[in-house]
């Protein structure tokens, strides 16, 4: 997927994650790409990643388990 060159890009893919997540592509529970499946899929540094994760949690969107993953809200 190709990442617009203007806006930040954890801003893009936090977007891109929360629509899949409102959409049903994640539903309530299931398991979100990880930072590192963030950094293969999209090509970003791990500080990107963990602000996409950042920007999800503070939305309230997913809740993240120590050593298990980041997960959608109920």
């Amino acid at each position: 997927m190709e990442l617009a060159p203007n806006r930040p890009k954890w801003q893009q893919i936090a977007e891109i994650i929360g629509d899949r997540i409102r959409g049903g592509e994640y539903p309530p529970g299931s398991r979100i790409p990880s930072v590192l499946q963030l950094q293969a899929e999209y090509g970003i540094a791990t500080a990107t990643g963990q602000k996409v994760m950042r920007a999800l949690r503070d939305e309230g969107l997913i809740e993240t388990v120590s050593g298990m993953g980041s997960f959608v809200v109920e």
